[in-house]
């Protein structure tokens, strides 16, 4: 009898485990999204696997990666486009080729 006591105070030790880091909840959802969908899907196990997948938050460091590199490609196509007006007023005021190589 102290045996099965103790084997169930393992169980209940590890199911608060799962409670308390969210794994339970994400299952249940997955599971219940599962259960709503209207047409079930060939594989279920699949499906839980795609969803278990996205339903795994985003790394915070790596939002701020995408974050910096948006703000980085804005930065270089307005660099970009300040370099072209700058070589259009530059070629204003330079003289074309032929007259430098002529002085």
């Amino acid at each position: 009898m102290a045996h099965y006591k103790a084997a169930d105070s393992k169980r209940e030790q590890f199911r608060r485990y799962l409670e308390k880091s969210g794994v339970l909840d994400t299952l249940t959802k997955v599971l219940v999204a599962l259960y709503e969908e209207p047409e079930k899907p060939n594989s279920a196990l699949d499906f839980l696997k795609h969803h278990l997948g996205a339903a795994t938050p985003e790394n915070p460091e790596i939002e701020l990666l995408l974050l910096e590199l948006a703000e980085m490609k804005e930065k270089y196509e307005a660099i970009v486009e300040e370099n072209k007006k700058l070589k259009t007023k530059l070629a204003q005021y330079e003289p074309p080729q032929e007259e430098k190589r002529a002085e």
